[in-house]
């Protein structure tokens, strides 16, 4: 099977990283690669590291652009996706790396993001029950968040077991500097970011925390509410999740409920490719799975507290938003889901 993909938003981050993977897929062949301000410019003055794609001049993001391929990648600024994606070919595969189409909750999207509700795609986590038979065939497709995409991986086993108690979630995620984007911000140059870490987005306000309190209450059953803080760490990509949960009564009761919750997770993971429950007494480091589609999990019982306490480490560009797209991907068209994704961290 021979796919004719296009990218938009290619001269950002997320887009560049669509295109890096892509350039690997042994199924596919790239179209045409659009950004907006950067048109008629050469990809690899923008994205130097992109060597095979070097020479291709970036055509303005249009629908007749993005027309007539097999699959659409929209890597645009939220807000900016709908509009497109509702103008191509319901035969098309578009794959939505925006926040357009993720929530559920018409109220909450309008809360958080300011505009009218574009509706809701399959959620393009793979991992969460239920999930891969929805995206098999899907021609819509959103891509989740990299902060949910690592909160959701750390604790819906736990969740999904009736092991955690809803209503007191805690989840502090800390990302390197690419998760803000490309554009020049004085908060992320070297001389404000080097040596320092940062919180921001607290008390509830960050966009995320809707879409960690969906896919949490999907995978219960119940109303999940969640406290989430991002932090900013001095590192060019990567995301480091500590969240904690509540533990049930029934399961603290039991006499080794550290042992029973390892199961749990070492459980729900045991099949997927792309997500290791590390051995007790490893934990995560964003290195480790950097340039990678992986996520590595720790979890540890907190007995003085009764609290789970789960650490995920995943890179934000690629398992966080272009691995997640193209796993999804591969499962739409019925390829293996590995397909173009198997490569190794980088290490040092």
């Amino acid at each position: 099977m021979t796919i004719s993909v296009a990218v938009s938003g290619a001269s950002g981050y997320a887009g560049g990283e669509v295109l890096r993977l892509l350039a690997s897929h042994p199924n596919v062949t790239i179209g045409a690669i659009t950004a907006h301000s950067n048109a008629g410019e050469r990809l690899g003055a923008l994205a130097p590291n992109l060597h095979a794609l070097a020479n291709r001049v970036l055509v303005d993001t249009t629908v007749e652009n993005l027309s007539g391929h097999d699959v659409v990648f929209l890597a645009l600024p939220h807000g900016a996706s709908a509009a497109i994606a509702a103008q191509l070919s319901p035969d098309t595969l578009v794959i939505d790396a925006g926040a357009d189409h993720r929530l559920e909750d018409s109220t909450a999207w309008e809360k958080f993001y300011g505009s009218e509700h574009a509706g809701t795609w399959p959620y393009g986590l793979p991992e969460m029950p239920g999930h891969r038979e929805r995206l098999k065939g899907a021609k819509r497709i959103a891509v989740p968040g990299c902060y949910p995409t690592s909160s959701l991986l750390a604790l819906m086993p736990g969740f999904a077991a009736g092991a955690l108690m809803p209503d007191d979630v805690v989840i502090v995620a800390a990302s390197g500097t690419s998760g803000a984007g490309k554009a020049a911000k004085v908060n992320l140059i070297g001389s404000e970011v080097m040596g320092s870490m940062s919180p921001y987005g607290v008390g509830g306000l960050h966009r995320h925390t809707p879409e960690i309190e969906q896919g949490l209450s999907n995978a219960s059953g119940l109303d999940v509410q969640v406290s989430f803080t991002p932090t900013l760490a001095p590192m060019s990509r990567g995301i480091l999740t500590t969240a904690t949960a509540k533990v049930s009564a029934e399961f603290a009761a039991l006499e080794n409920p550290e042992a029973v919750l390892r199961e749990i997770w070492e459980k729900a993971y045991a099949d997927e490719p792309f997500v290791h429950v590390l051995p007790a007494g490893q934990w995560p480091a964003t290195k480790s799975v950097q340039g990678s589609n992986y996520a590595a999990i720790q979890i540890a019982y907190d007995s003085h507290v009764n609290r789970v306490v789960v650490c995920a480490a995943i890179d934000n560009l690629t398992k966080g938003t272009a691995g997640g797209a193209v796993q999804s991907m591969n499962i739409a068209l019925g390829l293996p889901e590995t397909t173009g994704l198997t490569f190794q961290g980088v290490a040092p």
